[in-house]
């Protein structure tokens, strides 16, 4: 096994070296092999107590079970909305909550693992950021457009919706449009950091993209059941369009830059905390970072304004109204008095008032919320429902292509996806909302109908 994998499993990056020894033991031993392996690794991060004396993987048992006294600062606390949460994302988010400059934490219903800090976690910094807690995908975000079109027209005219969609997106890995879209973002200030000046070419041939993993453009049928003012409809059921997707390579390449910096500025006390690394607003490298963060928020949001405006134009559709928020990003917050920067990984705004989009799955409802503004959760809501299963689990146990014709029986129609994200992998949308009602309320349900995703669940065909 790699450390990808490992890291799939839950194994905090601090603790890899001693899985792969447990796993080199075992090997050597001939005792345990393929899922046996798994299986056993799996063990030891649910009841890491349990086996400190094993013959291959005590040495990391013991090392998490003694994890938190290497972190040389009392953690702050934080609160958990949800209860099916694994330890290892626990024993992340305890790990943020050690960073000296760590101000306040809350942990959302759709927890799971990430890197560095959880998926579904809340951490509130004081003049500091974090990049690997603002995550790899910038500014990843939804888009929900409501459309002029009669909810029977996604039956009546249903080649015309899919058509619309398969011409105006781009999906998978480095992929890009053929002929480059403009947008106002393109005109910004490019120039601010190395990275984002050498990735601006880059960055406007992937405009108007999704990439892979878990982004999607669906068209679905909103119901709202009473009139809502703030976003001036009526009552009743509407044709409309949602993407998830963020700031593509690009993004990724701001974060990977800045946090190796902050990294290699970490000192020697907190090397534990890793990829928690931290940068100082009053230093030039967090200015940097800060800046480009902001830049790649608005290539995001203009990422998901071309990919509607051309599927739109490709339906002969117009927009009424919608929704947007980011996940994935970092704020300048007051709370308690204070201004803080309040990182959301995974995690979508929910102040009062604030509206957003929580989706579920392929095959499950996604919620138009309204915030609460909660201040024990620093006014944040889960932003899905949350992996339950690794990517690497979910190739092991599913067939794409058995979902898709399944699904397709109960009108749900998957253009193309892959097995790693089947409505399987997912926690039930429904608890998980249920879990969270102090911290939004839920004014609109979409229900997917016709779903695209990164195509790579087609070798299963």
């Amino acid at each position: 096994m790699n450390t990808r994998q490992l890291r799939d499993l839950g194994v905090p990056d601090e603790h890899l070296t001693a899985a792969i020894q447990g796993i080199q033991a075992a090997s050597k031993e001939g005792s345990l092999r393929g899922r046996e392996v798994k299986q056993a690794i799996r063990n030891v991060l649910e009841k890491p107590a349990e086996f400190v004396d094993d013959p291959f993987f005590g040495g990391l048992a013991r090392g998490i079970v003694e994890g938190e006294k290497v972190v040389p600062l009392e953690p702050i606390s934080y609160q958990t909305w949800g209860t099916d949460i694994d330890y290892a994302s626990h024993a992340q988010m305890r790990q943020a909550c050690a960073v000296p400059v760590a101000r306040g934490a809350a942990l959302m219903p759709d927890a799971h693992v990430g890197y560095g800090l959880p998926i579904g976690g809340v951490l509130a910094l004081e003049n500091a950021v974090i990049p690997y807690a603002v995550g790899v995908d910038i500014a990843c975000r939804m888009k929900l457009s409501i459309l002029d079109t009669p909810a029977a027209s996604l039956v009546t005219k249903f080649e015309s919706y899919k058509s619309a969609i398969e011409r105006g997106t781009r999906f998978g890995i480095g992929s890009e449009h053929e002929t480059p879209q403009d947008h106002p973002v393109m005109d910004e200030d490019w120039q601010i950091t190395r990275i984002t000046r050498e990735h601006k070419d880059k960055a406007r041939r992937q405009l108007g993209t999704s990439g892979s993993g878990n982004h999607f453009v669906e068209f679905g049928v909103v119901t709202l059941p009473e009139r809502d003012e703030q976003l001036g409809l009526d009552a009743g059921e509407y044709v409309a369009l949602l993407s998830h997707s963020g700031s593509r390579g690009t993004g990724s390449s701001v974060c990977d830059t800045y946090s190796n910096i902050a990294r290699a500025r970490l000192p020697k006390a907190y090397t534990e905390l890793g990829r928690l690394a931290w940068l100082s607003l009053d230093s030039d490298a967090g200015q940097e970072y800060w800046a480009a963060m902001n830049l790649m928020g608005d290539y995001a949001a203009a990422n998901h304004d071309v990919i509607h405006r051309l599927v739109t134009k490709f339906l002969g559709a117009r927009i009424v109204t919608g929704v947007e928020n980011h996940h994935n990003f970092a704020w300048k917050e007051q709370h308690g008095g204070r201004e803080l920067i309040v990182h959301r990984k995974g995690a979508t705004p929910a102040g009062k008032g604030v509206l957003g989009v929580i989706p579920g799955s392929m095959a499950t409802p996604a919620y138009v919320v309204r915030g609460k503004g909660n201040p024990l959760s620093l006014n944040s809501a889960s932003h899905g429902a949350g992996r339950r299963k690794s990517r690497t689990q979910a190739r092991d146990n599913y067939s794409f292509r058995a979902v898709q014709m399944d699904l397709d029986k109960k009108g749900i129609h998957i253009l193309s996806a892959g097995s790693d994200e089947v409505p399987g992998v997912y926690k039930d949308i429904e608890t998980v909302m249920a879990q969270q009602q102090d911290l939004v309320k839920v004014i609109a349900r979409f229900d997917p109908r016709i779903v695209k995703m990164s195509g790579d669940g087609k070798a299963e065909d």
